[in-house]
């Protein structure tokens, strides 16, 4: 059985940077979760596929909300939201997804536009580049991005990650297409001396203990 689905592994429920908390999803969260998204709909619209279904009302919000916890404490997939440091502000949405296969996993993010290109996009990935690799001990990390997402794309190239490959016509977009898709990598071999093992980052499972 994979690691990433044993019963007996220990993810990191809680992620704190300089500026941010990166934690699991409550369904308490759904009225923040919905501020950041409605005001962040155009900014967020060329380039992420869910933004299809949006305005959604709380109900919907807590429904999928639900689903993400439930996946989460399943390690199924590990869906996060961003907060500042006092929980009152959802800064924008990211995750560990086991969808590329095994021993490896895909980060994304998204940051709400009132807080974009302030770094904090590099700041999360970072983070979440330190806990799939010390916490989750995979092999490989990918970040993929729209090639015209200049800024997304600059923030794996600082981290270290290596360009791999732009797969053609890949990703719905929302207006129906289908969209290029970066793929920028990571090893587990590579990982020590990179950018992203550099960043300042503490972690913490389900009961408060420090695990990174």
């Amino acid at each position: 059985m994979s690691l990433l689905r044993s019963p007996e592994f220990n993810p990191a429920y809680n992620v704190l940077t300089e500026r941010t908390l990166i934690r699991c999803w409550h369904p308490s969260d759904a009225v923040l979760l919905k501020e950041a998204i409605d005001m962040s709909i155009e900014h967020l619209r060329p380039w992420m596929p869910w933004v299809q279904t949006e305005p959604e009302d709380i109900a919907a919000k807590v429904r999928r909300i639900r689903l993400w916890r439930a996946q989460f404490d399943l390690n199924h997939n590990y869906m996060y939201g961003i907060f500042n440091l006092d929980e009152s502000k959802v800064l924008g949405g990211t995750g560990l997804h086991t969808r590329i296969g095994p021993d490896a996993l895909e980060i994304g993010y998204w940051i709400r536009v009132d807080h974009a290109n302030r770094g904090l996009g590099t700041e999360v990935a970072a983070a979440l580049s330190r806990v799939a690799f010390e916490v989750n001990k995979v092999n490989r990390v990918e970040i993929h991005c729209d090639p015209r997402n200049k800024r997304s794309a600059a923030i794996p190239k600082k981290l270290g990650y290596q360009h791999e490959a732009t797969l053609r016509q890949r990703v719905p977009s929302t207006s129906g297409e289908y969209r290029d898709a970066m793929i920028w990598t990571l090893f587990k071999a590579d990982y020590a001396t990179s950018p992203a093992a550099q960043f300042k980052a503490e972690a913490f499972d389900a009961l408060g203990v420090k695990i990174l």
